[in-house]
């Protein structure tokens, strides 16, 4: 029997994960911040529900202050901007031969390699759909991709054991050594996730508005500039073609992305995305200081304007602080900042 797994953060994505890897054989340690769903997967396990499988698995759980040992394998899955205290509380369990695998949203290696160092990070790409619900239940809503790589490029035996060990939860997923291009390919998808999260509409029927493609195309191509000026060879993903958003795209290009993530967001169960729970359900912050300002700050640093993205973080931060409502009006608003 390998060693345990340490999953950090039992939410959405380390819910799911952990899940398929318990039923997968292998044993994992849950580690969650809220007592109430460390409580109930102790209890009763760690139920998941929707499409894909439905199950309880048994599983340990604990909070942060109550994680005793050292591991090897090491997952982040925590909010983005959760992450700089996560890790620190993290590292002091990660073995000296040990590694994080940050299975996040965003650019969030940069701040974990800040602070456990380079040679202990195996970058992560996940886009598939889930949903924390409530206190010992998430929800695994849809398949997406799942891709492994080192920071660097290489090709190691770690990166090949979590490779392996990540199919057994998404049979497609990959191993690269361009991960940092999946991840900004991710941050490009991000900008329109929270564009239409701007709304009350469903990720599908924002994207098939045909109002809405304009601003929403410019969005995408901040992003992608910003990209493109740092050497970032974006790549495509679960009918998302990042280069079709990027500053040599033709309309026709971007008109056929668009319509192929509707059709990949139809065939969704989550039909809106966690951006916009955290603003229209939980009444929380989202992650767009974590996610989403970085391109703003590295735009700055590269001389790349991105007005639209530091309107949008703007806009949303109104929406979490109750001086906005959710409507597709706000699109509109938007598309003034591009004036």
């Amino acid at each position: 029997m390998s060693q345990p797994i340490l999953i950090w953060g039992a939410g959405a994505i380390g819910g799911t994960l952990g899940a398929a890897l318990i039923r997968a054989g292998q044993e994992v340690i849950f580690v969650d911040s809220v007592k109430e769903h460390v409580d109930a997967i102790n209890g009763k396990g760690l139920k998941i529900v929707g499409p894909i499988f439905e199950d309880v698995v048994p599983a340990k759980a604990c909070l942060p202050e109550e994680v005793e040992g050292v591991f090897q394998r090491t997952f982040l899955c925590v909010k983005a901007h959760h992450t700089e205290e996560a890790t620190k509380a993290l590292v002091e369990h990660v073995a000296p031969d040990g590694y994080v695998v940050s299975a996040q949203n965003g650019l969030n290696e940069r701040v974990i390699a800040r602070i456990a160092g380079q040679n202990r990070v195996i970058g992560c790409f996940v886009n598939f759909g889930a949903d924390y619900l409530e206190p010992g239940v998430v929800q695994y809503s849809g398949q997406g991709a799942v891709v492994i790589g080192e920071l660097d490029g290489r090709f190691t035996d770690r990166a090949e054991s979590i490779y392996d060990v990540m199919k057994a939860f998404e049979p497609r997923a990959l191993i690269t050594n361009n991960i940092w291009g999946f991840l900004w390919g991710k941050l490009i998808y991000g900008a329109l996730l929270f564009g239409t999260a701007l709304t009350n509409d469903s990720i599908a029927d924002v994207l098939a508005n045909e109002k809405a493609r304009p601003v929403l195309r410019k969005l995408a191509l901040e992003v992608a500039t910003v990209a493109a000026i740092n050497n970032i060879r974006t790549e495509a993903f679960d009918g998302f073609d990042p280069t079709a958003f990027g500053p040599l795209a033709t309309p026709e290009q971007t008109a056929q992305s668009f319509d192929d993530m509707v059709a990949h967001n139809r065939k969704s169960a989550k039909s809106h995305s966690g951006i916009w729970r955290d603003l229209a359900i939980r009444k929380r912050k989202t992650e767009v200081d974590a996610q989403v300002l970085p391109v703003v700050e590295i735009g700055r640093e590269s001389r790349v304007p991105t007005p639209l993205t530091a309107r949008l973080i703007a806009m949303i931060h109104e929406i979490e602080d109750g001086k906005r409502s959710l409507d597709l009006a706000n699109l509109d608003e938007l598309s003034k900042a591009a004036a």
